[in-house]
């Protein structure tokens, strides 16, 4: 590791030489990074700018350093063709920490950033199921797919209808973490995470400039997943489901249209008047899975709705919940793991806000961007489909999961935004 360019914090301004507000200066061994370390941003814009040197690997020394500044200095300095190449520091505590959550994150990352070809729905959830049994414990680890007409003969309509289009079979994964040694331990929490692999839009079909990012129309599945992961390796040991509803939303023949009227296991009837607000129809059905095993908590993750983009931009994951007291202790849980979440508004009533004269409700507004309100109108949605009205269940609507473009903070691609945030709540409720 000697060998490697160094990265030093340093607390004194750059020499005035380097010109003014200069955050990086090159000393003997590598580096002078002129910020503090409390100050996450510069540090994760200070990766950024490591990046475009063209450095490829480096080692963090000297003092000052925390996980947290570590850890932003990674994110702005990795992309999708770099993952690795940092050598943390600190006690052993604090990196095996931040190996756990590179771990996590990467994998999180580059299945995001998979093209679509290469990953399938079933593919999906094979490796979904794989990679939380690499890091759980033998014999924790249950996993049932559901594929094709095994989803209707199930009743998992939504999941269905979306994936029907495709040559390749929509899936359901269900798996279940279990390290209590006890096969009646209650489940503690479910975890629901929308996987669409690719979204055309279906008929309501997306401009090529909407759709050529649509490879990251999975990233709450992934999310999920690597939330999962990242508890585990911290030490989870109560009981948690993991739900993935993954299917390819393709125009065919067989396709499902606009006009159709899906019957959900509920009995709720639903209009559909966008086939490109497809993402809430899958969940549907995984919000009904995760409810037969009452879990106290339910948490789904969805890259949802451009509307919770136009409202908080890309650095803000949004967060919704008709259980108030539970919406307030995961924001703190996201500033706790300094993660942006921002809470945007739920009641009752959004569920009247997509009507149909011929469902109990529509799956979107025939309008573009599903009209005003979008995301909470679609969270509205989500919420027929949870028990207890609404009680122990929050939606997070991952505006953040995914930059189309490099900017001063982060390279192109999936962010990883959400991870900690799922992990903090499964490890705090």
């Amino acid at each position: 590791m000697s060998d490697l360019i160094q990265i030093r914090l340093s607390s004194a301004a750059a020499d005035a030489k380097w010109g003014k507000n200069v955050a990086l200066t090159p000393d003997a061994t590598g580096y002078q990074l002129h910020v503090k370390a409390a100050d996450l941003r510069a540090v994760q814009k200070a990766g950024r700018q490591l990046d475009t040197l063209g450095i490829q690997q480096f080692q963090l020394a000297g003092d000052g350093w925390t996980v947290d500044s570590q850890w932003a200095l990674y994110q702005g300095f990795c992309t999708a063709k770099k993952l690795g190449a940092i050598g943390w520091t600190g006690t052993d505590a604090e990196q095996l920490q931040l190996q756990q959550l590179h771990q996590t994150f990467s994998w999180a990352k580059a299945i995001i950033n998979q093209t679509p070809e290469d990953l399938s729905p079933v593919t999906l959830a094979e490796q979904a199921a794989a990679f939380i049994r690499s890091v759980a414990p033998a014999g924790t680890v249950s996993t049932e797919i559901i594929a094709g007409s095994a989803l209707l003969q199930q009743g998992w309509v939504g999941i269905h209808a979306v994936g029907r289009g495709s040559d390749r079979d929509p899936a359901m994964l269900v798996l279940d973490y279990n390290p209590t040694g006890k096969a009646d331990a209650p489940v503690f929490a479910a975890l629901v995470g929308k996987g669409i692999t690719f979204d055309s839009g279906g008929y309501s079909i997306k401009a090529s400039e909407g759709m050529v990012t649509m490879k990251c129309d999975m990233g709450g599945a992934a999310t999920v997943t690597a939330a999962l992961a990242l508890a585990i390796l911290q030490g989870l040991n109560k009981r948690v489901q993991l739900i993935l509803c993954c299917a390819e939303n393709l125009i065919s023949g067989g396709a499902f249209k606009l006009g159709d009227i899906l019957t959900y296991k509920n009995g709720v009837t639903v209009e559909i008047v966008n086939t490109d607000a497809e993402g809430r129809l899958v969940l549907a059905d995984g919000l009904q899975k995760a409810a037969e095993a009452t879990p106290e908590l339910i948490i789904d993750a969805a890259t949802l709705t451009g509307a919770a983009v136009n409202a908080l931009g890309t650095e803000y994951n949004a967060v919704f919940a008709l259980d108030k007291a539970l919406a307030q202790r995961v924001l703190s849980y996201a500033e706790q793991v300094q993660e942006a979440a921002w809470q945007l508004p739920l009641e009752k009533w959004h569920q009247g806000l997509c009507p149909s004269p011929y469902a109990d409700t529509a799956n979107s507004r025939p309008v573009k961007g599903g009209g005003a309100g979008g995301a909470s109108n679609a969270a509205g949605f989500l919420s027929r489909f949870v028990p207890n009205d609404g009680k122990g269940w929050v939606h997070l609507d991952l505006a953040a999961a995914f930059h189309n473009s490099a900017n001063g903070f982060w390279a192109a691609g999936a962010t990883g935004m959400g991870i900690r945030l799922v992990a903090q709540t499964l490890a705090q409720e």
